[in-house]
């Protein structure tokens, strides 16, 4: 079954994340605003892969002066995905 979910970052210039999920794997991931580029080539680095790894590998990156990132912003959406599914 696949999952939709949406993510209103905070503390970045993205404004909002949306993730199709099968299976724990991302299978679909879009971005309204930030850095078109990164954010492009986040997704390509992102898409079919699980979000345990995802997590693992961007949660608590930080963006210059900020304490946080798109990408950490996109671990963070996981862990609360993660959390929601559990309760």
């Amino acid at each position: 079954m696949i999952e939709t979910y949406e993510y209103i970052p905070m503390g970045v210039c993205s404004k909002k994340m949306t993730f199709k999920i099968e299976n724990n794997n991302i299978i679909e991931f879009n971005v309204v605003g930030g850095c078109s580029g990164n954010l492009q080539g986040i997704t390509k680095l992102i898409t079919n892969r699980s979000i345990d790894e995802v997590i693992e590998v961007l949660h608590g990156i930080k963006c210059n002066f900020k304490n946080t990132s798109c990408p950490d912003q996109i671990a963070e959406a996981l862990i609360k995905f993660k959390n929601k599914r559990s309760i």
